[in-house]
């Protein structure tokens, strides 16, 4: 990596950092996991990894919000999933504890240097084969995977959510749940927004747009940095 890229990530970094609030107490979050389901040990040596060695290591979902992910997918009992946002395949994993015996997972991310790393954790899980990666912009490849999904989760650039929404939608079965993650966005969606802001603008159009939209009923958990659970009407 070049050093104008390595100072590029060091200040994403601490500004990601910067910007990551807490809404409760740290202590009242470890009590929430000590109280909720057990990591699996396959995710616990994933997650520990991805800190190990990959950028932004925070992205992760992480034990709770990943605990959530699964208990929604053992609800739903998807088919099709379809998840925008692999990083380091933490999410898909927790989302694959759920689906059906012949269901598929599809997942998009931009990343190609994380392709081998995503692939090793999906190949020594149960769902292996019914992963399938896409690497490039998911903007490009949602039109290209000709299914109906059950479940969605949406965890990418926050500038293209919006156009994420309006392609998914259309392609969810009746009773269907997306997922959109960061929609709280670390309490910016509350700040006054600076003008070049893009992400938070879009953001708080999102929100509204879910609240809005008749195709769907929606509910905004304050989970982590906030999570939001929108049913295909």
């Amino acid at each position: 990596m070049q050093n104008t890229q390595r100072i590029f990530f060091c200040i994403f970094a601490v500004n990601y950092n910067n910007y990551k609030m807490h809404f409760i107490s740290q202590e009242l979050e470890d009590y929430i996991e000590q109280h909720s389901e057990n990591e699996p040990e396959l995710l616990a040596k994933l997650n520990k990894e991805t800190y190990q060695k990959i950028l932004l290591p925070r992205m992760l979902s992480g034990h709770f919000q990943g605990r959530v992910l699964s208990m929604l997918s053992k609800l739903i009992r998807p088919v099709n999933i379809l998840e925008i946002g692999t990083y380091t395949g933490y999410a898909a994993l927790c989302l694959c504890e759920g689906m059906q015996e012949k269901g598929q997972l599809h997942t998009i991310d931009i990343k190609e240097e994380l392709v081998d790393f995503q692939r090793k954790y999906f190949d020594a899980s149960p769902w292996g084969k019914q992963i399938f990666q896409h690497l490039g912009e998911a903007i490009d490849i949602i039109p290209t995977i000709d299914v109906k999904f059950d479940l969605v989760f949406i965890d990418a650039d926050k500038e293209n959510y919006l156009n994420y929404w309006e392609m998914i939608v259309p392609k969810m079965n009746k009773g269907g749940i997306i997922l959109s993650d960061n929609v709280l966005w670390s309490g910016k969606i509350l700040e006054p927004v600076h003008p070049n802001d893009i992400s938070t603008k879009v953001l708080l159009e999102y929100n509204q747009l879910l609240k809005d939209d008749p195709r769907v009923e929606t509910v905004l958990l304050p989970i982590r940095d906030g999570l939001t659970v929108s049913r295909v009407l």
